[in-house]
């Protein structure tokens, strides 16, 4: 039984032989491209937001609590606004930052520090509240006022100035202020400015609160149409009759609002799967309706100067990716990079998979070709053996024909291939049979030569010396 065990129907030791560095090597690049063709999203990001009671802060916590749903830990980083996080996106301190339209999101200049867009999000108007004696119906009313217009980090003082610009006043004119809005809202209140502009979408706590205080007034840009044609980056709102109370009809009247664009931008080298979370994350946040915006009308891939990253464009034209339709963002994001892998192996195994069998034919077959090498060493022998002694040498080469035979029948080989096992011993029966033949010549040959005699000459057989 333990003989038949010998035959099998293939050698998995040689198979695994013969497959495994193969397999190896396949593996090794595969995870070689799993890792540097698409690297596994990280688990920690960082939002630039903006001032304390701003607009950005709020959303941003609504982003933090999105991403965590996925198991991403957003890290949100306060800071004056709009013109500091577009410094921190060039610096690389952030990977991802709200950033208001206007003259510093040129698309060159978007272009050059390596940022992409995620598409615009909402309006952000300029509110310019002033307490209620204040009589400013014009921008050029603001003369001689004191104005407090924000930290230069915020780009609202660069945007006012191009507002004062056009309505020819001289910011020289006005006592400019740069405290934060929580601090300017403060002395506006307590009388010690006379206006405070900064800008913030409506769900900002600071526009709701301001909105609904006894003693002060929104301004009205009556002409916010023109500046719209002046200002390409900005676009005409209207804050309706009502909308903050009805019941108490706040405001009291339309207002003409001007307003840039707030924008998701990120660093371009931000991994495209978070790309895809925070744009659906934009899109729940941001689409429902609100004060100046209809249903699905943001997150938009229009209003932005800078590039819209690839994955959003396609967010926008088709909708969050199938896989994470229907599953967690992790396994999803998984099975997306299997398509790596899967052209990896197609790449591999194609050329591979044709040196493998014959590989492993080699090693079978090898395993029964070594030994005629020892048959023809064995037969060199018997060729180089000398005529006296020569049965001495066939004797030996005997014996070993007989171990040689016995570490053959050892052999465990595949059914496949027992042609060439018998084959082999066919060819040591051979080898024994001409030592065997060469023996017996030499036996025969010893028996046919006279014996000579002591003075030379020849005694003939049977005679007595």
């Amino acid at each position: 039984m333990s003989n038949i065990r010998k035959f099998t129907r293939f050698s998995f030791p040689d198979l695994v032989a013969a497959t495994g560095p193969t397999v190896i090597l396949i593996a090794a690049l595969c995870a070689l491209a799993y890792v540097m063709v698409d690297p596994t999203p990280p688990r920690q990001v960082s939002l630039a937001t903006g001032q304390e009671n701003s607009a950005y802060e709020e959303f941003g916590k609504k982003y933090a609590a999105a991403l965590a749903k996925h198991g991403i830990k957003v890290t949100l980083q306060p800071s004056l606004g709009s013109q500091e996080n577009l410094e921190r996106l060039k610096d690389g301190t952030v990977d991802i930052a709200f950033v208001q339209s206007g003259g510093s999101t040129e698309q060159a200049g978007g272009e050059r520090k390596g940022l992409v867009s995620l598409g615009s999000l909402f309006t952000e108007p300029v509110w310019l509240f002033m307490r209620e004696p204040v009589a400013v119906t014009h921008i050029a009313d603001l003369k001689g006022k004191r104005i407090n217009l924000g930290p230069e980090g915020t780009g609202v003082p660069k945007l006012f100035r191009q507002v004062l610009e056009l309505n020819g006043v001289d910011p020289g004119t006005l006592i400019i202020g740069g405290l934060e809005n929580t601090p300017a809202t403060v002395e506006l209140l307590e009388g010690r400015i006379d206006a405070l502009v900064f800008s913030s979408g409506p769900e900002a706590l600071l526009v709701q609160m301001l909105l609904q205080t006894p003693g002060i007034k929104l301004f009205d840009f009556s002409q916010a149409e023109a500046y719209t044609r002046r200002m390409p980056f900005v676009s005409h709102v209207v804050l309706p009759r009502g909308i903050v109370d009805v019941g108490r009809d706040l405001p009291a009247q339309d207002y003409h609002l001007i307003a840039p664009t707030a924008t998701l931008v990120a660093r371009d080298d931000l991994h495209p799967a978070l790309v895809d979370l925070f744009v659906q994350a934009a899109s729940s946040i941001h689409g429902a309706p609100g004060w100046f915006q209809q249903q699905g009308q943001f997150p938009s891939p229009k209003f932005t100067e800078i590039p819209v990253a690839r994955e959003a464009q396609k967010f926008y034209k088709d909708g969050p990716p199938l896989l994470q339709r229907y599953m967690s963002f992790w396994m999803a994001n998984l099975l997306d990079r299997m398509w790596v892998l899967v052209v990896a192996l197609a790449a591999l195994w194609i050329p591979l998979s044709k040196v493998v069998p014959p590989l492993y034919v080699w090693r079978i077959r090898s395993r029964v070709y070594r030994w005629y090498g020892q048959l023809r060493t064995v037969e060199q022998e018997l060729d180089a053996a000398p005529h006296e002694g020569k049965a001495q040498v066939c004797a030996a080469l005997l014996k070993r024909l007989d171990e040689i035979e016995d570490r053959v029948n050892q052999i465990s080989i595949p059914l496949a291939f027992a042609d060439a096992l018998y084959g082999l011993r066919s060819h040591i029966n051979f080898v024994r049979q001409r030592v065997r033949h060469a023996m017996n010549v030499e036996g025969r040959g010893k028996e046919a030569r006279p014996e000579v005699a002591a003075d030379g000459g020849t005694a003939a057989p049977g005679a007595a010396v």
